[in-house]
């Protein structure tokens, strides 16, 4: 049985990425393999991570490359080099261009911190999706995992969980209420349900 071979791309902490190697650990991902995580920051936690996993760790920083298409091309000689099936970003923070992403359809995998279409698109990331939510007044908010395509935030959706505000939440408390109610549970159940399905397809 082969598993599916998946690339975490990350920036920062890499909680996202922690919650997919102890759900792979405990099981719960057992239809895929993470053999590579690629962080666009050398600075990033993620990288202590992955190196504490036994994963394969780049740093690759747009900013080094000197632009988005050398940084594009060298996140593309490594995917290839580990024979990636699937990417998954996870807090990723740079947008990828629509050559990159038509690459791989419905290969690429994101969480975004919202229920989506709810504050979602260019411009909605990390914090400012909770201060958007708050400030809207929502009751429910939560997380999504889509499959990404050339517009921010426009994949089909895989899987969603709603999750409640409440009195008196700031920002900050609501990122990780919905990380830890949301996003840490439908992103490796995601990914084992995209796992699974490359691995029907290759015939396994």
């Amino acid at each position: 049985m082969v598993k599916t071979r998946i690339a975490v791309l990350v920036s920062g902490g890499g909680t996202n990425l922690q919650a997919i190697l102890d759900a792979q650990k405990s099981g719960v991902i057992h239809s895929g393999e993470v053999v590579l995580v690629l962080s666009s920051s050398a600075k990033a936690y993620a990288l202590e991570r992955a190196a504490k996993a036994g994963v394969p760790a780049h740093a690759v920083s747009k900013k080094e490359c000197g632009g988005q298409e050398a940084f594009e091309a060298e996140l593309l000689r490594l995917l290839e080099e580990y024979r990636i099936d699937l990417i998954v970003l996870a807090g990723f923070m740079s947008i990828l261009s629509e050559q990159f992403t038509r690459r791989f359809p419905e290969r690429i995998l994101n969480v975004h911190p919202s229920l989506i279409p709810s504050f979602c698109g260019k411009g909605y990331y990390g914090l400012r999706v909770h201060e958007a939510a708050l400030a809207y007044g929502v009751k429910v908010t939560g997380a999504t995992v889509h499959f990404v395509n050339e517009i921010p935030d426009g994949g089909k959706i895989i899987l969603q969980k709603a999750v409640s505000v409440e009195e008196g939440d700031t920002p900050e408390i609501l990122q990780k209420r919905v990380m830890e109610e949301a996003e840490w549970i439908i992103l490796p159940r995601a990914v084992e349900i995209v796992s699974a399905k490359m691995m029907e397809m290759r015939g396994q």
